[in-house]
C-alpha cells in the first residue's frame, strides 16, 4: 500500500477531534455498549414487556446518543481514507450501508406512527390512534388541547420532586405531584346544594342516593357502597354472585316463589349434549351456583368437603341415587368419568380462601378459611325437566364460551335485591334468592336485612333526597389482589389566585378541575394521535374450528377514507395486512399505512381492534441492509477488493516499525 506521511494529509484529517471520532477504540467501545444494551433489552422484554424495554433501553436518550456517535464514527472512519481508491470501495459501501440503516431507523422513530384503533360496526370512520405511551391531555380554556408526556416507569414524580407542566391559558399553574400504579374509585355523591353548576336539567334536580353495607361472617368480608336511583352507571352494585340496585318508587307487597326455568330447547327426556359449570362452597353446601353452558341442567348436586391434613378436600357428586367422590388435588384440571353415568367431571379451579373482588373470584390467602371449587360436568343425557327441582335455580349461560366465573355483563344474577325509595324517603325492597324465593317489605335505617345469600346481611345507614354523582379516587393498597386489574393514575396540583387544588386522575378518565374563569378538562391515558385518514368497520367475521366453538381465525373488512374524499376498501386478518394507499411507490417508499388485525372481542362481534404502522424510513432500512450485504461480500469474496493496491497484498511481508506505527490506525479502522 502506498501511504502518505502525516504532512501530506489534509489539515482536517490531522485534527485530534476528527481522529478521536475515526478511531478504532471508539468503535469498539460503542459496539460493546450496544451489544450489552441489546442483551439487556432482550432480558427486560422477556421478563416484563416491550414497553419496559423501550423505556429503559431502546427509547432512552442515552441509546439515541450512542447511535448518533456510532454514525459519526462510521462517517469519520470512511473520510479518513480520503482520497478514496478502488480498493476502498467495499469498505465504503459497508460503512454507507450501516449509516443509511441508522438514518432510516432515526426517521422511523421520529416521524413514524404505530398504535391501535378500536372500531365498531355501524359507527362513522375513526382516526384517533392510541399509542402505547401515557399522556396527560389538557383541554384548555383557549380551546387548544395540549398533550404532556406522562410515562413514569422510572423516576416518577413526588410531592418533593413534582413534574412542572407550566402555566395554562387561565393563568393556573399545573404540576404532576405523584404517581400510583393502581387507582381505585368509589362513588361519593354530593348533595345538589353543595355542588357546582349542574351539567343538565336532570342533574340540577339530582337523584335520590342511598349508602349501604353488606357483610358475611362466613367469609369475614364486608362491602359497602353508594347507589343513585335509576342511574345507568351508579344505580347497580354487582357482587358477581348477586346484584343490588336502587330505583324510585315503592316495592310490590305481594310475594311469590321463584320458579326454575330451563333455557334448554331440548325435548324432555330426549338425550342431548349437556354441559354445566357449578360453584360449590365447603362452608355452605346448599349455596352452589350452576351455569348451563350447553343443552340444559344435568341435575347434579355438588358438595365440597372440608380440607383435612393439608389436602384440598373432596368433591362429592350426587346424581339421583348415585354418588361419586373425587379428590380435588388429584383431579384438578383433569377430565374424569363419573361412574355409572354418561357424564365426565372436571375441577376447573380451587380457591382456599374464596372472596369476590371486582366481580371475579379470588383467594385472599393460601389458608383453607373458605374453600370453594368450580366444577364442569359434560356428557350426553336428558336435561332436567322444567317442572323438576333444579338444585341450582335458574340456569345461566356463559357468553364467553369458557367456564364461567361470574354472571355475564348485562345478565341479571339470580340472587337479586331491588331497593325502592319513595318521594317521602321511605325505603322498600324486593328480594330474590335461590334458597328462599322472593320476598318484599319495608327497610329501615341501621336495621339488618337477611338476604338468604349464604349469611350475607345488608344494612342501610344513610340516604340523600337529591344528590349528584362524584367519584373519589385514591391509590390501591399494594397487597390488594385486584390491584392488577386497576388503572394507574397521577395526582395533579393546580395553583391559581393563592389557592391550591389536588386531584387523582386514573387512566381512561377525564375530569373537570376548578380554574377561573371556567373549569379546565384534564384527561390521563394513552397518547392519542390524529391520523389524516379515517377507518370504518364494514364487517367482522369469525371462522370456527369444525365441530367446536373455538375460533380458527377472524377477519375485518374496512373502508379507509381521506380528507380529500378518496376511499378504499380492504380486509385484514392474522399475518395478512391491508395497506393504504396501495400503489407500489407508496409501499416501496414506506409512505403507506399498514393495517393489521390486532384483537377482537368474543362478546361483541361488531367490534374489532386493528394495528396501524407507518414507517417513512422503511426504504432506507432496506437499502442500508442491502449495501451492508454487498460490501461484506465484496470484501471477502471479490479478489480485487481484498488488496490495498492492485497486485499488492493488504499486509506486506516486511514492514518497518515506523511504517507499522503510521499504518496501524488505517488498517485497524478499515476492519469496520
Amino acid at each position: 500500500m502506498v501511504t502518505s506521511s502525516s504532512s501530506e494529509q489534509p489539515a482536517w484529517q490531522r485534527n485530534p477531534i476528527f481522529g478521536f471520532f475515526a478511531s478504532l477504540k471508539l468503535a469498539v467501545v460503542l459496539l460493546t455498549m450496544l451489544i450489552i444494551a441489546a442483551i439487556a433489552g432482550t432480558l427486560y422484554e422477556s421478563s416484563f414487556d416491550a414497553k419496559v424495554a423501550r423505556a429503559y433501553i431502546y427509547g432512552a436518550p442515552w441509546f439515541n446518543i450512542w447511535l448518533v456517535l456510532l454514525g459519526a464514527n462510521l462517517a469519520c472512519s470512511a473520510f479518513s481514507r480520503w482520497p478514496w481508491r478502488k480498493h476502498h470501495l467495499a469498505f465504503l459501501i459497508t460503512h454507507l450501508g450501516i449509516i443509511t440503516l441508522l438514518i432510516g431507523s432515526l426517521i422511523g422513530r421520529i416521524w413514524g406512527d404505530e398504535g391501535t384503533i378500536t372500531l365498531f360496526k355501524g359507527e362513522p370512520p375513526a382516526n384517533r390512534l392510541l399509542v402505547d405511551e401515557r399522556q396527560l391531555r389538557v383541554h384548555d380554556i383557549d380551546g387548544i388541547v395540549k398533550g404532556y408526556p406522562a410515562e413514569f416507569l422510572h423516576h416518577p414524580p413526588s410531592p418533593q420532586h413534582p413534574r412542572d407542566l407550566g402555566q395554562l391559558a387561565s393563568g393556573a399553574h399545573l404540576q404532576i405531584v405523584d404517581y400510583a400504579p393502581a387507582i381505585e374509585g368509589k362513588l361519593n355523591p354530593k348533595p345538589v346544594s353543595d355542588g357546582g353548576a349542574p351539567a343538565s336539567a336532570e342533574a340540577s334536580a339530582g337523584r335520590p342516593a342511598l349508602h349501604f353495607t353488606i357483610a358475611t361472617a362466613m367469609m369475614n368480608q364486608r362491602l359497602d357502597g353508594w347507589l343513585l336511583a335509576d342511574d345507568p352507571q351508579h344505580g347497580n352494585f354487582s357482587m358477581g354472585l348477586a346484584n343490588i340496585e336502587l330505583k324510585r318508587g315503592t316495592a310490590a307487597t305481594s310475594t311469590s316463589s321463584i320458579t326454575s326455568t330451563s333455557k334448554s330447547t331440548s325435548k324432555i327426556g330426549e338425550p342431548t349434549d349437556l354441559e354445566e359449570s357449578i360453584f360449590a362452597f365447603s362452608k355452605a353446601p346448599d349455596e352452589q351456583i350452576g351455569h348451563v353452558r350447553k343443552g340444559g341442567s344435568t341435575g347434579a348436586k355438588i358438595r365440597l368437603s372440608a380440607p383435612e391434613n393439608g389436602n384440598k378436600g373432596q368433591v362429592i357428586v350426587s346424581m339421583g341415587e348415585r354418588e361419586a367422590t373425587f379428590d380435588v388435588a388429584e383431579n384438578l384440571g383433569r377430565d374424569v368419568p363419573i361412574e355409572n353415568t354418561p357424564f365426565t367431571l372436571r375441577i376447573e379451579n380451587y380457591w382456599p380462601d374464596f372472596r369476590i373482588e371486582n366481580r371475579k373470584p379470588s383467594s385472599l390467602s393460601d389458608q383453607p378459611n373458605n374453600p370453594a371449587v368450580l366444577v364442569t360436568i359434560r356428557g350426553k343425557g336428558a336435561p332436567v325437566a322444567e317442572t323438576a327441582s333444579n338444585p341450582h335455580g335458574t340456569p345461566e349461560k356463559s357468553t364467553t364460551g369458557g367456564p364461567p366465573t361470574m354472571p355475564a355483563p348485562g345478565e341479571e344474577a339470580p340472587n337479586h335485591l331491588t331497593l325502592f325509595i319513595a318521594d317521602d324517603g321511605a325505603i322498600t325492597y324486593d328480594l330474590a334468592s335461590r334458597k328462599n324465593g322472593k320476598s318484599s317489605g319495608k327497610l329501615e335505617l341501621n336495621k339488618p336485612l337477611a338476604t338468604a345469600w349464604a349469611d350475607w346481611q345488608l344494612v342501610m345507614d344513610k340516604t340523600m333526597r337529591s344528590a349528584q354523582a362524584h367519584m373519589d379516587f385514591s391509590p390501591a393498597k399494594p397487597e390488594q389482589k385486584s390491584a392488577a386489574d386497576l388503572p394507574d393514575g397521577v395526582r395533579l396540583r393546580i395553583q391559581q389566585n393563592g389557592q391550591t387544588f389536588e386531584q387523582w386522575i386514573p387512566a381512561g378518565w377525564q375530569l373537570a378541575v376548578p380554574t377561573s374563569p371556567e373549569q379546565t378538562m384534564i384527561a390521563y391515558g394513552w397518547k392519542v394521535i390524529g391520523l389524516p385518514i379515517g377507518l370504518q368497520l364494514l364487517d367482522f367475521e369469525v371462522k370456527r374450528n369444525e365441530g367446536s366453538d373455538s375460533p380458527a381465525g377472524f377477519k375485518s373488512t374496512l373502508r379507509v377514507i381521506t380528507a380529500d374524499g378518496e376511499s378504499a376498501t380492504g380486509a385484514c386478518w392474522m399475518n395478512n395486512p391491508f395497506s393504504f394507499p396501495g400503489t407500489w411507490w407508496h409501499t416501496w417508499t414506506g409512505l403507506t399505512y399498514k393495517i393489521s388485525q390486532a384483537s377482537w372481542n368474543p362478546e361483541n362481534l361488531g367490534q374489532s381492534s386493528v394495528q396501524i404502522l407507518r414507517d417513512p424510513g422503511w426504504l432506507l432500512k432496506w437499502i442500508g441492509s442491502l449495501l451492508v450485504v454487498i460490501g461484506v461480500f465484496m470484501m471477502f469474496y471479490l479478489q480485487p477488493y481484498r488488496k490495498q493496491t492492485e497486485g499488492e497484498p493488504i499486509t506486506p511481508s516486511a514492514v518497518t516499525p515506523e511504517k507499522r506505527t503510521r499504518e496501524a490506525p488505517v488498517v485497524s479502522t478499515s476492519a469496520l
